[in-house]
């Protein structure tokens, strides 16, 4: 028998009497000029899909977002169902308004988030060493599971694709895929079917690590990082923001007039053929666009 703190278990009963009264079954993300709520569970590399292009990105596509960043650099699902089980204070809780301020409160507990706001969103994610390995997700459908009893049946679970490192990357994981970008890619997305086949609560993957890939093959290069993994802050966080963007509201970035002053127009015409093509036709669950 799996056994919790008491700190826990009192978050999760007040979870269930919360949640479940107010939002019964599962609803379609939001529309325009409603506000969408996201919760990462997360680490540096939900940094880079959220904390600089995001939420200017959706305020050009008048989609009002709060986006909440449970923070610990390179934590991997292990340590997070860990830190679930054990009401951890091992977080540093970004949360960045419709306005894009970030205010930050460490030594957080990851059961104060799941219940700080009524989330439509959660994001689950691997670490990116171990993204390729599928051996690593042993817990993650517990981990869902549990995540599940406290915050009720509204918020819909989608699981964050990360990419490959760049082909010259001195990051310790990248031995696991014999330093070879297309190992460490092809190993990702093998990863997550299985995923997605052995846990039906995953409702969509947001597929920025294929976009990234397939980025990689135009004019943009090869790496777009900016040590070897974490992503440039000049184009790539651009991709990753507007990957999440088409994922779970299926705005194309084309169709958004916004443009960080860092990418030209060049640049952002490859990104936004990259990512319309590659969210299309991934093979993994997408989310319902908004009714329009």
């Amino acid at each position: 028998m799996k056994k919790y703190s008491l700190k826990f278990l009192g978050a999760l009963a007040l979870g269930l009497s919360v949640t479940l009264s107010a939002f019964g079954e599962c609803k379609a993300p939001v529309c325009k000029n409603d506000t969408l709520r996201i919760l990462s569970i997360g680490n540096s590399f939900s940094e880079d899909a959220f904390e600089q292009e995001f939420i200017p990105l959706c305020k050009s596509a008048g989609v009002n977002v709060v986006v909440g960043n449970m923070y610990i650099g390179g934590c991997d699902i292990n340590r997070h169902f860990d830190n679930f089980k054990n009401d951890k204070k091992d977080y540093s809780y970004r949360k960045l308004d419709t306005s894009g301020k970030c205010d930050t409160t460490n030594n957080y507990r990851l059961s104060l988030a799941l219940l700080d706001e009524p989330w439509d969103i959660i994001s689950f994610q691997q670490a990116s060493h171990d993204s390729g390995r599928k051996n690593t997700y042993r817990n993650l459908t517990e981990f869902i599971t549990g995540v599940r009893n406290v915050v009720g049946e509204h918020p819909r679970f989608v699981f964050y694709q990360t990419w490959a490192y760049s082909p010259d990357s001195k990051h310790f994981g990248f031995a696991n895929y014999s330093h070879r970008q297309d190992v460490m890619d092809d190993s990702i997305s093998s990863a997550i079917d299985a995923v997605v086949k052995n846990n039906p609560q995953i409702k969509a993957v947001v597929p920025v690590g294929s976009v990234i890939k397939n980025a990689r093959k135009t004019a943009l290069g090869d790496d777009l990082t900016r040590d070897g993994y974490h992503l440039d802050k000049k184009v790539a966080r651009y991709i990753a923001a507007a990957t999440w963007l088409k994922a779970l509201l299926g705005i194309n970035p084309g169709d958004v007039e916004y443009r960080p002053a860092r990418v030209n127009e060049a640049q952002k015409k490859i990104i936004d053929s990259t990512i319309k093509t590659t969210v299309s036709h991934t093979p993994w669950p997408r989310l319902k666009p908004c009714a329009k």
